[in-house]
C-alpha cells in the first residue's frame, strides 16, 4: 500500500444533496458548509483536516471566495458500482488544482484502479455525467439489441457469447447481460439514483446548449420503470421496459 497524507481528523458530511433545490436553498445549504468549514480551520489551525462531501456541493462551494485559503478541493466522482467499491477497483475521474490532486492520489489508488486527473474543479463531475450517459444508453442498446435476438427465434445466451468479444463488446455488456439472463436486477446501481444523473446531465444539456436526445429518451424508459415500482432495481433492469413493451421475456425461464 502507498505511504498515505496524515490527517488529524476525518469529518463526513453525506446528507447535502444539491440536486434539485432552489437557487436560494443551494446558496443557503453551501453557506451553512462554508461557515463549517470556517470554523474547523480557524478553530483548529494545528490539525490536519480532510473533509468528504457530497459532490452536489463542491461546484457551488469551490466559488464561495469566503473558504478559498482554509482548504484544497478536488471532485472526484467514481465509477464502478458496489462490486468495484467493494474490491477497490473504482474508476475515479477527479477535477481540481494538479498539485491537490498529486498530494492525494495516493489515498484515491487505495480505492480506484484507475485514478485520472480530468481538469480543474468542476470537470470531475462532467466526466461522470458523461461516463453516466454512456452507461445508460449501453445498456438500453444491450437490451433492445438483445429483445430483436430473442422475437427473432435466436438463442439469446449464444448471441451474448457470439459479440461479446467484437466491436459490441463492452464492460458494461459483460456486466449486466448475465445478470439480465438471470433475471437478477439486485442493485449494483439503482434506477433512482440513474434517474438522479440523468437529470443533472440533461440541466447541463440545457445550460451549455447541448442537445441530448438519446439521454432524454432513457430517461424516460427509466421514468417508465420508477412509475412501475423499479426504482430500487439495478439499471439493467431497463429489460423490463422491453419486456413490458413486446410482452416477451429475455430472462432464462
Amino acid at each position: 500500500m502507498p505511504e498515505l497524507p496524515d490527517f488529524d481528523d476525518l469529518y463526513v458530511v453525506s446528507d447535502l444533496h444539491m440536486g434539485g433545490l432552489p437557487g436560494f436553498q443551494i446558496l443557503r445549504e453551501t453557506a451553512r458548509l462554508a461557515g463549517f468549514i470556517r470554523r474547523l480551520a480557524t478553530q483548529t489551525p494545528e490539525r490536519r483536516l480532510a473533509l468528504v462531501l457530497n459532490g452536489d456541493v463542491i461546484d457551488t462551494l469551490a466559488e464561495d471566495d469566503t473558504v478559498k485559503g482554509y482548504v484544497a478541493m478536488l471532485d472526484a466522482p467514481v465509477s464502478g458500482g458496489e462490486p468495484k467499491a467493494i474490491d477497490g477497483s473504482l474508476a475515479i475521474m477527479a477535477g481540481g488544482d494538479a498539485n491537490v490532486f498529486a498530494k492525494v492520489k495516493p489515498i484515491l489508488e487505495t480505492m480506484g484502479s484507475s485514478v485520472v486527473h480530468v481538469g480543474e474543479i468542476g470537470a470531475g463531475n462532467v466526466t461522470k455525467l458523461a461516463n453516466q450517459i454512456i452507461v445508460a444508453l449501453n445498456i438500453a442498446a444491450v437490451s433492445e439489441g438483445l429483445m430483436l435476438a430473442r422475437r427473432a427465434g435466436a438463442d439469446v445466451e449464444k448471441v451474448f457469447m457470439a459479440i461479446r468479444n467484437g466491436l459490441a463488446g463492452s464492460t458494461v455488456m459483460n456486466a449486466k447481460v448475465p445478470m439480465i439472463l438471470e433475471g437478477n436486477f439486485k442493485p449494483g446501481f439503482r434506477i433512482d439514483l440513474h434517474i438522479k444523473d440523468l437529470a443533472n446531465a440533461l440541466d447541463t444539456g440545457l445550460n451549455t446548449n447541448t442537445p441530448l436526445p438519446l439521454t432524454a429518451e432513457v430517461m424516460q424508459m427509466m421514468q417508465v420503470l420508477k412509475i412501475d415500482g423499479e426504482e430500487k432495481s439495478d439499471h439493467s433492469a431497463l429489460m423490463k421496459y422491453y419486456e413490458k413493451l413486446t410482452g416477451t421475456r429475455v430472462r432464462k425461464e
